[in-house]
Order: C-alpha cells, then structure tokens, then sequence
C-alpha cells in the first residue's frame, strides 16, 4: 500500500502527476487537504475536529479529503483509514516549488512525508522548481517513477525520509541524479505594507532565495538543481547540532 498526500491541496496538478505515477506500483490511497497549506511545516490541528470526506478524484483509487494539515493527513491515512495495515511507502507532492536546503523546515510537502518516516514508512517528498499552477510534470514524471521504482525494491536503511528536488526544464536537459546534501542557504524576507478596504494595515511577505554555497561542487542540493541535475537528500528529524555537545559542556553548571 502507498499513501499519496501533499500540501497544496487534493485538486493541485502535482499530486495528479504523483497519482498516475504510484499507481503503476501497486494499491495506493489518497489523503490530502481539502485546500492549500503550504507553509505549514509539520503544524497538527488540535484546536477543532478534523474531518475526512471521501472524492471521486481519481479513477478507481480511493481518495479523501481532509480538513486539516498536510501532517493531519498521514495521521489519519495511518492511523483511521489504514490501521493495522502495512504501508510500503509514503509520497508527498508534486509540489509547486522548490523545498531545498532550508525550505524543508517550512514545507508542508516534506512534514507530510517526515510524519511517515517517524513512523518507520519509506518516505518521499518530491518537488517540482516550478511554482506555476500549469508547470510541466512529464519530465518530473519521468524521474518519480525511477525513484519509486528503486525504493520499492531496495527498501531505505537506517534514513526513511528522501527529499526530492526536479529542476524545471525539459526532460532532455536534466542530466541526472545526485544524491546529496542540504544546501547552506536562506530566505532574505521583506514585507511589504498596504491598506485593506477597511483602512487597516496589512503585511504580505515577500522576499528571495540567497545562496550561501562558496564553491560551485555538486555535493548540495541547491548547486545540483542549478546545474539541471534531479536532487535527493536523505533527510530527518534529529535536530541536535552534534559537534556542539562538547563546546557547550561549560553550561553543565553545578
């Protein structure tokens, strides 16, 4: 079984293209917000019930919608819809947009796929580097079932979580995979300020992606996708800064 979810919603083209892809392997099931959430990291909804309403949205394949985060989603696929049943694996998006190096922490996309993988489900979060809502998915197609393909049969170790990365362009262009890691790099933001009818202020965020990479090696993922190349990083939830442990023993304070 292959859950399918994602974050910009269940009538989002990505998670059609992601759809026509796992299906090719197996039974899969759909579960997906009802409405876009990206941006939404790994947020749960505690506040009010969550609601799970069954669709015809694709052909043959049971698919539901849901009221809450992209997290809520597999929570619920695992935990209601699916319980005590294996799952093979977890895949999230296509999503609209990047999610290298730093946007992994934002990324609705990637916490979907992260919540399986706490779960011990191989899991995949696959982005497409454009935000259109008529991007391209043939040539992300293309590389998805590759991926899939070969998970299924090796099966991930130790790291459940892969944080796939498509460049825009044609098939064609797209020289390859380079398994990596996470580029060093940010979002410088601004917010821009305007009047709402009501005379109210309001504040838009905007902002663009700045690199911090010195060299132009392809062992990230931000110089991978700049030099047209498919990027995966095995990705997870450790958080600690390792090499800090025994610098800040100082802090161990009787």
């Amino acid at each position: 079984m292959i859950i399918i979810t994602n974050d910009d919603g269940i009538v989002a083209p990505g998670i059609k293209a992601l759809v026509e892809v796992a299906r090719q392997f197996g039974e899969v099931m759909v579960v997906a917000p009802d409405s876009p959430q990206s941006g939404q990291g790994h947020a749960i909804t505690l506040n009010h019930p969550l609601k799970l309403r069954k669709v015809n949205m694709f052909s043959g394949i049971d698919a539901y919608e849901c009221s809450g985060t992209p997290v809520d989603c597999v929570k619920l696929a695992k935990s209601v819809l699916l319980k005590g049943k294996k799952i093979d694996l977890c895949v999230s998006g296509i999503n609209h947009g990047a999610n290298s190096a730093l946007n992994i922490i934002y990324s609705g996309t990637m916490s979907a796929a992260m919540e399986a993988s706490i779960e011990k489900i191989d899991s995949i979060g696959f982005s497409l580097l454009d935000y259109s809502f008529d991007a391209d998915f043939e040539p992300a197609k293309y590389y998805v079932h590759k991926i899939i393909d070969s998970v299924l049969k090796n099966q991930l170790g130790l790291c459940k979580l892969l944080n796939v990365n498509i460049p825009a362009c044609p098939l064609d262009d797209i020289k390859g995979i380079k398994v990596c890691r996470q580029g060093d790099g940010t979002w410088v933001e601004e917010f821009q300020e305007g009047i709402d009818p009501r005379g109210e202020k309001y504040y838009w965020l905007t902002g663009k992606f700045v690199s911090f990479e010195k060299t132009e090696e392809l062992d990230n993922d931000i110089n991978a996708l700049k030099n047209k190349y498919v990027s995966i990083v095995p990705s997870g939830h450790d958080l600690t800064y390792h090499s800090e442990i025994q610098n800040l023993k100082f802090l161990e304070i009787i």
